[in-house]
């Protein structure tokens, strides 16, 4: 329930009274003393979905843009005489003047935006290179990016284009800022002994996780962008929600960062796709629902050109999270062949060694080299094969060769094997260690 309060200019005091009367609502008024611009002040409850047209029959009425309104939600209303009001706006929707109100809110001033941005980015960062994923998430309780998101889609469906342009010149500075941020820390700690001087960080999963993006990184943004609708429109969760936000962009914002710091343009790049794509696809589905919710502008005349306005942003936003779905959707593909190729890999060597193709030879580790860049440059996949033998057993020495014939006649594919081995004795009976009791034997490598 939302307590509105309304400063009636002189000479409009019947006349709003009277619109009020013909909507049913109930009021108090008090005589204006403050100024002589108005001769009262008249304030109601109404549900959160009947606060805008309340207010547009008001215009109409006789109150002016220049009046004074004010909107504050209430803990509790004790009134039988509010159920037709309650039947006649049912929904949880918020007026666009307290929409409005809201984003204004969450987008903070430039220093604060920037300071808790760049102490984000340096926690996300100290987080992925200890590929400690609750130091990611504490990092992205701190990032402020969802004000912007929303105040972006915000300003746009109501026609406000300073604070749409404001949004938009946060986000797209605040990320650049994170990546240059990270870079800066990636290069310094380099220069300590905090890192290891060979460390690759190719292989952290964390940072893995964001140089390999696929679709499912897409569904993250969209959720994220049309929870942070949600929770402006409801005013619940928006805190939490902020952190989703933060997490599509954030982590893989440093991650690009690190890339330049260590000299890999292609984790760097990878990285920068995904933060684009999360970056449209936030800012698409944020505007998509305001505009579904039926916001109109502030000025109802532009109602119409503000229309023609959001629905070209919206195509051409679709078209570039289009575009850059084609490198997810490579991604995506290329992945999943890399994948299958593993597994396949290790089934056929499994069943190959299990049905005693090579007597007393034991495989041990199967290792594959395959990766989706491997795919589009056209590398071979390569098989490294860890088997165990007996000290007085001679392996075939075409071992190596007679496994690549088998893998690339089985799977339709030319590999590289590499075969490795190890002496291996193997006693016969029971174990008679109690902690390792029902093994049945134990095995020795040398």
């Amino acid at each position: 329930m939302r307590l509105v309060q309304v400063l009636i200019p002189e000479g409009q005091k019947e006349g709003v009274l009277a619109t009020l009367d013909t909507q049913g609502i109930d009021y108090a008024v008090f005589d204006e003393i403050g100024r002589g611009d108005f001769e009262a002040m008249v304030q109601f409850p109404v549900p959160p979905s009947g606060v805008e047209p309340i207010l547009e029959t008001l215009t109409d009425a006789g109150i002016e843009g220049d009046s004074y309104t004010i909107v504050l939600p209430t803990e509790t209303v004790v009134s039988q005489r509010l159920s037709a009001l309650v039947e006649r706006f049912p929904g949880l929707r918020i007026s666009r003047e307290e929409l409005y109100a809201r984003a204004q809110d969450l987008a903070p001033a430039n220093s604060t935006f920037f300071a808790f941005l760049l102490l984000s980015t340096i926690i996300a960062t100290t987080g992925l290179l200890l590929d400690s994923a609750a130091t990611i998430i504490g990092a992205m309780v701190v990032a402020p990016l969802m004000g912007p998101a929303i105040s972006a889609s915000v300003g746009t469906i109501l026609d406000d284009q300073r604070m749409t342009s404001r949004g938009v010149a946060l986000q797209v500075t605040g990320l650049l800022a994170a990546i240059a941020t990270a870079a800066v820390m990636g290069w310094l700690l380099q220069q300590t002994i905090l890192i290891a001087p060979d460390l690759d960080i190719r292989t952290i999963p964390q940072v893995a996780e964001r140089t390999s993006p696929n679709f499912l990184s897409l569904f993250l943004a969209l959720g994220s962008g049309l929870a942070g609708a949600i929770s402006i429109m409801r005013g619940a969760g928006s805190a939490l929600v902020g952190v989703a936000i933060a997490v599509a962009l954030i982590p893989p914002a440093a991650t690009s960062g690190l890339g330049l710091a260590f000299g890999l343009p292609g984790v760097a790049i990878a990285a920068a796709v995904l933060v684009l794509v999360n970056l449209l696809a936030i800012n698409l589905s944020a505007l998509i629902l305001f505009y579904l919710s039926g916001f109109k502008p502030l000025d109802a005349g532009k109602f119409e050109g503000v229309k023609a306005s959001v629905v070209s942003r919206i195509v051409v936003i679709a078209i570039g999270i289009a575009v850059l779905s084609i490198v997810l959707g490579a991604v995506t593909w290329t992945t999943f062949q890399t994948q299958s190729f593993e597994q396949q890999t290790k089934e056929e060597l499994h069943q190959q060694f299990t049905q005693a193709d090579f007597e007393d030879v034991e495989l041990v580790k199967t290792t594959v080299d395959y990766e989706p860049v491997d795919i589009l440059l056209g590398n071979e996949p390569e098989v490294s094969v860890l088997v165990g033998t007996p000290r007085d057993r001679t392996v075939p020495s075409n071992l190596a060769q007679q496994l690549d014939d088998r893998l690339t006649g089985q799977l339709g594919r030319g590999v590289v094997v590499r075969v490795g081995f190890i002496e291996e004795q193997v006693s016969e009976g029971e174990s008679t260690n109690p902690y390792r009791g029902g093994l049945g034997e134990s095995q020795g490598s040398l």
